[in-house]
């Protein structure tokens, strides 16, 4: 079986990094793209592991050597995904980015059999209070966050799949189902 490209996306509090560290526990032949940024470690987060943080000149050079297969700027913070990390991984396993929507679609520029699956909250209050369970934000910056998710929402309609989160395992076992439905289509 060929390895898959998985892009994970949704709005903040919808739970996609949750779902994707619980996946890639409960499969060992799934890894977990870092992505880097720009914004500075949440308390616990460690550089290599949850994301590589590197400086904005970093960044910059990143994008200018077409070093990234997708980047976003949120927050006044860049995101982004290296490329080199994603072809290595995938020559052994199945990879999954955890991007937000415009990156997954930019994704699908170069690599165009992605697989693209939106994560979505059960309701914008579930979100909210999940930001807010979070304590990692003030609530100016949780109700930006919050503005956002309409925009993110719309742009499901572009993606493959849509995943609601009500429940973390029901939420896991689909996108299992999804990956082995994809994995065993033919090229």
């Amino acid at each position: 079986m060929r390895n898959i490209l998985i892009v994970l996306s949704g709005p903040s509090g919808a739970g996609k990094g949750t779902i994707a560290k619980k996946l890639v526990q409960r499969n060992p032949e799934l890894v977990l793209s870092v992505s880097c940024t720009t914004r500075a470690p949440r308390k616990g987060e460690k550089h290599g592991k949850e994301y590589y943080f590197i400086g904005k000149d970093e960044f910059k050079s990143l994008i200018d050597n077409n070093g990234l297969i997708e980047y976003s700027e949120h927050f006044e913070n860049y995101y982004g995904t290296p490329k080199s990390l994603v072809e290595k991984s995938l020559k052994d396993k199945d990879v999954i980015l955890e991007i937000d929507v415009n990156g997954g679609l930019n994704v699908r520029e170069h690599f165009s059999d992605v697989v693209l699956i939106m994560i979505v909250p059960p309701s914008l209050e579930e979100v909210k209070n999940r930001l807010i369970k979070r304590n990692t934000e003030s609530l100016e910056k949780i109700n930006l966050r919050m503005e956002r998710i309409s925009y993110e929402m719309e742009k499901s309609k572009d993606y493959d799949y849509t995943v609601v989160n009500d429940n973390l395992i029901s939420a896991v076992e689909k996108i299992e189902e999804i990956i082995k439905l994809e994995k065993n289509k033919e090229n």
